[in-house]
């Protein structure tokens, strides 16, 4: 994860994927990042516990940026800034 020193960007996007497991979030987290601006975040919530290293391996080979992920309460949450 890249730290660029935005600590707090702010999501041009939600993505809900709460109660959807794999691949269903990836699959999703994929339509979606292309519906934003570059250089925009995607901010994508999900409780799949297999969504934490399948959403890094995702954004590794797209090249988006993943910023951070967060344990949320009964859950992850991403954020992803498109790059291409």
């Amino acid at each position: 994860m890249a730290d660029n020193g935005d600590r707090n960007p702010q999501p041009a996007k939600t993505l809900d994927c709460i109660g959807l497991y794999c691949p269903e979030p990836v699959f999703r987290t994929r339509e979606e990042i292309s519906s934003i601006p570059l250089g925009q975040v995607l901010e994508v919530l999900a409780d799949d516990p297999a969504s934490e290293s399948d959403i890094r391996s995702w954004a590794k080979h797209t090249g988006h940026e993943l910023l951070s992920i967060e344990r949320v309460e009964g859950g992850f949450k991403f954020l992803i800034r498109r790059t291409q």
